[in-house]
């Protein structure tokens, strides 16, 4: 038998359609969310179509949970898709009707081994040090030598000899011995399909024409192929699909990406590390894919350039440090009114969303995320008497507070409470008592904010009011 092509690098006659196939098993992790996120940018690029279909035919392990989290996680990355979800379960019904036509053209069969007789088959197997993979027992054989009502499944008749190439977008060519694979099952005994079957059967009704997907899923490429080319060969119209397997994502120190390494669900980079959707759109599309020297795209440059042809084959360091220094970019372009609404949220019922916008540009100017900038709004809402860190108490030792009762004297009788005219007072005062502006500022700053650390103490005497400032120095000067 001669050797096989999938379909080449050239883009297929018509319309450009891509899926995002998740497993509704856990939530969306962050390598599912850049396999999401190249399959919306490889259809929006090429004016297609992307679409969503949870693959939850795992009763035992889909949960509704997960399913809620993926749809909403990638709704925040801002990943649109062309139709409502296609839910695997809802079409077992077709997956086995395509069985049966698979069986009935003789391109699959009934194999009638019992599980005793596989396990035995297996450690025969073991034993002489093969492969452990379906010996064909049944492939030419009688169904009627079984016996009369003997349970079956329905095995894939895979090509014995030859080989198929598969021209992978991403890993290039990519060639496998026909005699490596076995013959798989498709439909189990209780008439449910299995895995290879659906996504095959899927892919092909969805219309999907660019299969774009982990590495890991490479060998199932050519376990699948069998499937579409013996349905193109019973009705027409299967065309092989375009396929793009890109390299999984590693942890920065090269081994496999863990939950110690950031393999958690896009919402924990939401609600625990306060990460921002452009930003991990950014990173994600910067995590294996590159366009020279380019590190902040936006989302419309992103649709321009993205192709596969950027993908690397290697695989990509998950950095966190990197995330949240590009995700600092994001907070400072960020519109002010947009991050007091997130920063609210995460403060609580006592927040001031207003006080919050007008403090923003000071206070997202060092954060690198949004639990920084809840943290260093913390000063705003804070109930007098100020709790003290360990630090700020030590500023207020020695003659501290003498020293922030003359600038409350002095601030008192400031009418222009303005940050230029804060300023001009505080450093009139320093000099008028030899002292550097640092002098007055770092008792100031403890005294005002209970903390060392804050924005720029004027723009704090501004953003806490002529009245509540004045409160706070009055409560900590001798």
């Amino acid at each position: 038998m001669a050797s096989e092509s999938s379909t080449p690098d050239a883009l297929p006659a018509g319309e450009v359609v891509t899926r995002f196939a998740p497993s509704p098993t856990g939530f969306l992790h962050i390598g599912g969310a850049r396999t999401a996120l190249f399959n919306w940018l490889y259809a929006r690029h090429h004016g297609g179509r992307t679409l969503l279909r949870i693959e939850d035919t795992d009763r035992k392990r889909s949960t509704q949970e997960a399913i809620d989290a993926i749809i909403e996680g990638l709704d925040w990355m801002g990943l649109d898709y062309d139709a409502p979800p296609l839910f695997q379960s809802d079409r077992a019904e077709r997956h086995a009707e395509v069985a049966w036509q698979l069986l009935k053209a003789g391109h699959a069969y009934k194999c009638f081994a019992t599980p005793e007789e596989l396990e035995a088959m297996r450690e025969e197997q073991r034993a002489q040090k093969k492969p452990l993979r379906y010996d064909g027992r049944w492939r030419d054989r009688d169904p009627a030598e079984a016996p009369e009502g003997a349970p079956f499944v329905i095995r894939l008749r895979t090509p014995e000899d030859g080989e198929v190439t598969i021209h992978d977008r991403v890993q290039g060519a990519v060639t496998v011995k026909n005699d490596e694979l076995d013959d798989y099952i498709i439909l189990r005994a209780d008439g449910t399909p299995t895995y290879m079957l659906a996504v095959v059967v899927d892919d092909h009704d969805m219309g999907v024409t660019h299969v774009i997907r982990g590495d890991d899923h490479l060998n199932n490429a050519f376990r699948q192929l069998p499937i579409i080319r013996a349905m193109n060969a019973i009705e027409g119209n299967w065309p092989d699909p375009v396929y793009a397997h890109i390299p999984l994502i590693h942890g920065s120190d090269g081994a496999k990406l863990s939950k110690r390494h950031g393999a958690l669900g896009v919402e924990a980079y939401r609600d625990e590390f306060g990460i921002l959707p452009e930003a991990l759109f950014n990173y994600l599309l910067r995590l294996g894919w590159g366009h020279g020297d380019r590190e902040e795209i936006t989302r419309a440059e992103a649709v321009e350039l993205f192709d596969l042809a950027g993908v690397g084959k290697s695989p990509s360091r998950f950095d966190m440090k990197k995330l949240e220094n590009l995700n600092g970019h994001y907070l400072r372009e960020a519109d002010d009114a947009r991050l007091a609404a997130l920063v609210a949220a995460r403060i609580g019922e006592h927040a001031d969303e207003a006080l919050l916008a007008r403090a923003m540009p000071v206070l997202k100017v060092r954060a690198k995320n949004l639990n920084e900038v809840v943290e260093g709004a913390g000063f705003l809402f804070a109930k007098r008497p100020l709790v003290m860190t360990e630090k700020a108490a030590a500023l207020l030792e020695g003659d501290a507070r003498a020293i922030l009762r003359k600038i409350y004297e002095a601030l008192r009788g400031e009418n222009d409470w303005t940050s230029e005219a804060l300023e001009a007072t505080t450093k009139a005062l320093a000099e008028e008592q030899g002292l550097g502006l640092g002098k007055l500022a770092q008792p100031m700053r403890a005294a005002l904010t209970g903390t060392t650390t804050s924005p720029g103490i004027f723009d704090v005497l501004v953003l806490l009011g002529r009245d509540e400032a004045l409160a706070r120095l009055d409560a900590q000067a001798a």
